[in-house]
């Protein structure tokens, strides 16, 4: 039944795959537990308040869970959704200082609403249809190297030169220019181990890296002197299940942001505008690379059920800003599931079912270290570097905006500016050729409200916005 549904065989996969690939997905971007009540539980509203830690670790699982199991059930890709990165930031950095928890939420919703607008109109779709191939490979190729470098920077490995060196080098070796810790060790020996088993072609050679890392984390920080291991320290609980708190799940306001005294309307659409551009491309360009990494793009680069896909994504967002999560987004961690075989929506009732469990068993669940899980990152980097092969070098009209889309991902460190700036080349290069009418309207579109992103601090000038 299970084969038949959700199409295992016909996409030359398996259960155990499917399985397996789950597991991967979560233990790589399990960390949203704990880093996402972080981010946001340690910053104040307008009117000081701060979040609940246990009830934002609640809301952001139950968000989680749900979303990632409607995906594979509805858009049947291995595709895990949870509070998206970047966007949380926005939220309780930029948004909350200006007005109440509660209308900030209510921005989040309505940005939800009208991303699920533009897929229902299929102005979302068409403007993934309207990218050519080459520029939907370099954009897979630039979140492989984003992802790689997440994992080289979540591990400490790669960490940034402290403004006070006063050097123009951004970033360097460990934490001070050498690699020193057991951490790193840990590190160092899964990528290792998983680049072994991947080279010996291993069965479930990701999700085995993460767990016998893991192990080993358990055992060195039990006999070993660990000053931090950063965020989540591998030491079994004092206790497995916890009981989950729901008490921010309806706390938002929906057109509070708008009736505000101290914000002006125009400053509420801004934000809007920037919620909605940054989860649009992020999907697209999340959604695009784990599907050409798992082989299911058409003849024609287009994505299976994508419309499904793209308003599953964006009732995510809803959910997110609803449950007081921040914006639930497509996870581009789900490559660490394809690189374990997954290639269909049942690898998501697995992980889906284990961000359920994290609920109850959130002291157990998050005892991985980044140190451990971020090696199937680098990993996952590599697999999706592959497809750089497939883009044409020896034609710049093509090469360069691939160039853009690939460098600006992780040196930004955003899979919004990376797709931004190849837009903007592409269209650029294209007029410059001759070519302009032969680019697709929604990428003159598109290119403009980049342009309008990148410029967002001289519009804010000129609108009288501060």
């Amino acid at each position: 039944m299970f084969d038949r549904y959700f199409r295992v065989s016909e996409r030359g996969s398996t259960i155990g795959r499917e399985i397996r690939g789950g597991f991967a997905t979560f233990f790589t971007m399990a960390y949203i537990l704990v880093l996402n009540p972080i981010i946001l539980g340690t910053a104040k509203d307008r009117h000081g308040e701060l979040l609940d830690p246990v009830q934002l670790t609640t809301a952001t699982a139950l968000v989680a869970a749900v979303m990632t199991v409607v995906m594979g059930i509805g858009g049947n890709l291995p595709l895990a959704l949870a509070a998206g990165l970047g966007l949380n930031a926005v939220v309780a950095f930029q948004i909350a200082p200006l007005m109440s928890w509660d209308d900030a939420m209510g921005l989040v919703v309505l940005e939800g609403l009208l991303i699920c607008v533009l897929v229902v109109t299929g102005l979302r779709e068409a403007v993934m249809h309207a990218i050519p191939q080459p520029l939907k490979q370099a954009i897979s190729v630039g979140i492989g190297l984003f992802i790689a470098f997440i994992g080289f920077v979540d591990a400490g490995f790669v960490s940034r030169v402290p403004d006070a060196a006063n050097t123009t080098v951004p970033v360097q070796l460990g934490g001070s220019g050498s690699l020193t810790g057991w951490p790193i060790l840990v590190f160092c020996l899964g990528v290792l181990l998983t680049a072994g088993l991947l080279a010996r072609k291993v069965k479930g050679a990701i999700l085995v890296s993460i767990v016998a890392m893991t192990v080993v984390a358990l055992v060195i920080n039990a006999l070993a002197d660990v000053e931090t291991w950063g965020l989540t320290t591998p030491e079994w609980p004092d206790r497995i299940v916890d009981a989950p708190d729901f008490g921010l799940i309806g706390d938002f306001s929906l057109f509070g942001a708008f009736s505000a005294p101290e914000v002006g309307v125009v400053t509420v659409l801004l934000l809007i505008f920037t919620l909605i551009l940054s989860d649009f491309f992020d999907t697209m360009g999340t959604v695009v690379g784990i599907s050409a990494e798992a082989g299911l793009l058409d003849e024609d680069g287009k994505v299976p059920g994508l419309g499904r896909v793209l308003l599953i994504d964006g009732a995510a967002a809803v959910a997110g800003g609803a449950a007081s999560a921040s914006s639930a987004t497509s996870y581009i961690e789900s490559a660490a599931g394809v690189g374990e075989g997954a290639r269909t929506g049942f690898a998501n009732l697995v992980t889906g079912g284990l961000f359920a469990l994290a609920l109850f068993f959130t002291p157990l669940l998050t005892i991985v270290p980044l140190q451990a899980a971020a090696p199937a990152l680098v990993a996952v980097g590599f697999l999706m570097m592959t497809q750089v092969k497939h883009i044409d070098w020896d034609r710049y009209e093509i090469a360069v905006p691939a160039f853009l889309t690939i460098a600006v991902m992780p040196f930004t460190y955003s899979i919004t500016n990376g797709i931004g700036a190849g837009f903007l080349a592409y269209v650029v290069i294209q007029t410059v050729l001759g070519r302009a009418r032969e680019v697709h309207w929604l990428l003159w579109g598109t290119s403009a409200l980049f342009l309008v992103y990148f410029a967002i601090d001289p519009v804010e000038q000129l609108l009288g916005v501060h």
